[in-house]
């Protein structure tokens, strides 16, 4: 017969923060390739900046780079397995801003912009934070660990 459910699970134990990584390191990509070249239907930095002036952020361009910065390379760094820990804090941080700046007074849903979708990405960056980057990483392979 074959083999038990809990043995295939368990080879395909690190399998799981890759899966995470990649997907989460995409969605950040998009998310940072809309702020700093205007792509996927984004508005670029200008755009970022006057929006990020109108929260209250000032300077607004300066608070624009960062954020733009931290999700594209952020991205890139997750889907590397590279610095996983650092990238996935400084997401579930801006994630965090944008839930207290934005979507918290939008409710729950995001049909009315509300923050589950921005909950789930922190979820999903503390998650990696506390498991770590798993086996198919490069933090692995030089054996860096924070």
């Amino acid at each position: 017969m074959g083999e038990p459910l809990s043995a295939v699970l368990n080879k395909c134990a690190g399998w799981g923060p890759l899966v995470i990584r990649v997907v989460l390191g995409i969605i950040f990509i998009a998310h940072g390739s809309q702020k700093l070249f205007g792509a996927f239907g984004g508005h670029g930095m200008k755009a970022t900046a006057e929006f990020m002036s109108s929260l209250g952020m000032a300077p607004g361009i300066l608070w624009a780079w960062i954020l733009a910065l931290t999700e594209f390379a952020g991205g890139i760094a997750l889907i590397l397995g590279l610095c996983t820990t650092v990238a996935s804090a400084g997401l579930a941080i801006a994630m965090l801003v944008a839930i207290i700046k934005v979507h918290w007074k939008n409710g729950f849903f995001l049909e009315t912009h509300g923050l589950e979708y921005n909950l789930a990405l922190i979820a999903m960056a503390v998650s990696l934070i506390l498991s770590g980057p798993g086996k198919f990483s490069i933090d692995k392979l030089i054996r860096w660990k924070w």
